[in-house]
C-alpha cells in the first residue's frame, strides 16, 4: 500500500493550518475593531469560500494563479515557481477553503472577550501587542484551539478545490480524497475503503478533540458562575 497520499494530505493540512492560523487570527482581530458596515462587507467576502462549492473556489484560484494568467506568468518568469499541479497548490487550496472556519471561530472568541480587561491593561501603560498576546489570546484560547482543529480537519479532507488546482498525480499531488476518487473510478473498491477507514479514524479523533475543548470551556464557565 502506497502511503504517499496520507503523508501528502497531512503535509498539506499542516502547512495550510499554520497559514490560516495566523491569517485568520489577524483578520478576525482587525475586523472586530472596524465600523459595523465595513465589518459586514469584509465578513461576507472572507466567508465566501465556506459557502461556495469547492470546485468553484478551485476555478477562481486557477483564474488567478494559472500558468497562463498574469499572476501565474509572473511567478513562473520571476521565481520559476508555479502553483498548479504541485504541493504548493494543494496548500493554497486547502488554506483558502478552510480559512473561514478559523476566521469565524476566532472572531466569535474575540467578540466575547471582556473588553474591560483590555481597558484596564491600557491604563497600566501596557502596549497593544502585549495586551493581545498576553491577555486577549490566553482568554480566547479555547475558541482559537477549536478553530485550529476544525481548520486542520477541513484542510485534511479537502477535495474539490484541490482536484481543480493540483489534480491527481501518484507520488506527487495525490491526497487521501483524490486517491479515493481515483480508486473508485478504477473499480478498486477494497483499497478505496481502506483509505476511507483511515480518513474516518482521523476525522473521529479530530471531532473528539473539538468536543473535549468545548466541554473544557463549559466546565470553566460553570466554575466561574459558582
Amino acid at each position: 500500500m502506497d502511503w504517499f497520499p496520507l503523508y501528502n494530505s497531512l503535509r498539506i493540512a499542516l502547512f495550510a493550518t499554520v497559514i490560516v492560523f495566523f491569517a485568520g487570527i489577524y483578520a478576525a482581530h482587525l475586523i472586530c475593531r472596524l465600523p459595523r458596515w465595513i465589518k459586514g462587507v469584509l465578513d461576507v467576502f472572507l466567508t465566501l469560500p465556506l459557502v461556495l462549492p469547492p470546485t468553484v473556489v478551485g476555478y477562481f484560484l486557477l483564474c488567478i494563479f494559472g500558468t497562463k494568467r498574469p499572476v501565474g506568468i509572473w511567478l513562473l518568469e520571476t521565481f520559476q515557481f508555479k502553483i498548479p499541479m504541485n504541493c504548493y497548490g494543494g496548500i493554497l487550496a486547502a488554506a483558502v477553503v478552510s480559512f473561514p472556519l478559523m476566521y469565524r471561530t476566532a472572531r466569535g472568541a474575540f467578540e466575547s472577550f471582556d473588553q474591560t480587561l483590555r481597558y484596564s491593561a491600557q491604563t497600566l501603560g501596557l502596549s497593544e501587542r502585549y495586551i493581545f498576546w498576553r491577555i486577549t489570546m490566553p482568554a480566547c484560547r479555547q475558541g482559537i484551539l477549536a478553530g485550529t482543529v476544525l481548520t486542520f480537519a477541513r484542510a485534511l479532507g479537502e477535495y474539490g478545490a484541490t482536484s481543480m488546482i493540483v489534480g491527481y498525480t501518484p507520488g506527487k499531488t495525490a491526497t487521501i480524497s483524490t486517491t479515493v476518487y481515483q480508486l473508485w473510478r478504477t473499480d478498486n473498491e477494497t483499497l478505496a475503503m481502506q483509505w476511507i477507514i483511515i480518513n474516518l479514524i482521523i476525522s473521529t479523533v479530530v471531532l473528539i478533540l473539538v468536543n473535549m475543548l468545548e466541554q473544557r470551556e463549559k466546565n470553566k464557565k460553570t466554575k466561574r458562575m459558582e
